[in-house]
């Protein structure tokens, strides 16, 4: 006899194995970690609404498409920016306080924050979902609903532009 999603042990085990790559998912694509909290659990409510008609095979395809569209229907297929407000707060208060303490690390951290945020939106999910979440080429293409070699070319001119954005700022700085 197979498990039933509607079994709340089964549900909650599910809960726990795709919360944090669903709620990463849509944190970098609004920007906003409340926001990614807010429509990850939507889209549980909205899986345990249906929980008779999910197969658990099909779990993570059905959080993550709900996702998308949940992100699709809140800005209407807006693009959105990525900022980090908090580190870059962070970083600019620092900076007030002790300009001649500010690491090379920091600045470095600065910069690419601003250069990722920069990205077309698509070359930044994929890049942070490959780099940050350690996704697969293949699961990328699978959530994202691309194919692995468009994965392959969104990573790859992610890394030049942030290579050429990165060289460029160094530029100036002499």
């Amino acid at each position: 006899m197979s498990q039933s999603l509607c079994e709340e042990q089964v549900f909650h085990q599910e809960y726990i194995s795709h919360e944090l790559k669903v709620r990463n998912f849509l944190f970098y694509k609004l920007g906003d970690i409340e926001k990614a909290r807010d429509f990850t659990q939507e889209a549980f409510i909205r899986l345990w609404n249906n929980c008779a008609k999910v197969a658990i095979d099909k779990v993570k395809g059905f959080l993550f498409t709900t996702a998308n569209r949940l992100f699709l229907d809140h800005y209407d297929h807006q693009k959105v920016v990525l900022k980090f407000e908090y580190r870059m707060d962070r970083s600019e208060e620092h900076m007030e306080q002790n300009p001649e303490f500010l690491y090379q690390g920091e600045e470095f951290k600065s910069r690419l924050e601003s250069a990722v945020s920069d990205l077309p939106e698509k070359q930044r999910v994929v890049f942070l979902m490959s780099r940050i979440d350690k996704y697969k080429n293949r699961e990328i293409a699978e959530v994202m609903d691309i194919s692995i070699k468009t994965v392959e070319k969104h990573i790859s001119a992610a890394v030049k532009t942030l290579k050429n954005n990165l060289d460029e700022l160094d530029n100036l700085k002499l």
